[in-house]
């Protein structure tokens, strides 16, 4: 019994730091707008998600992932806010710099 264990752990494959930094990388460039980097984060997240689906529970897994999206979602909505502030702010220094009318 504690040799089939065994067996059965040698076959999961295990979760290596590299696998997370590499699909964080990959996501981050893709947000930059990087979008050639759109098959390596496909990638990399496959194997992070199959090597995941192999370590823990579906109950974990769809936790897991409806987190990521969770904090994907506020990173995006800060990006966007970020943006529309530096729209609004260069719109009020064109305002500023105007010339008044004689």
């Amino acid at each position: 019994m504690a040799n089939q264990l065994s067996n059965v752990e040698k076959e999961i494959e295990k979760i290596l730091p590299e696998d997370i930094i590499n699909a964080l990388q990959s996501g981050y460039k893709v947000f930059q707008g990087e979008s050639d980097q759109l098959d390596d984060l496909i990638r990399h997240s496959g194997i992070l998600l199959k090597k995941a689906s192999q370590r823990f529970t579906t109950t974990q897994l769809i936790l897991g992932i409806a987190g990521i999206a969770v904090v994907a979602i506020i990173a995006a909505k800060k990006a966007a806010d970020a943006i529309s502030d530096d729209d609004t702010d260069t719109s009020e220094d064109h305002k500023h710099t105007s010339a008044k009318p004689a």
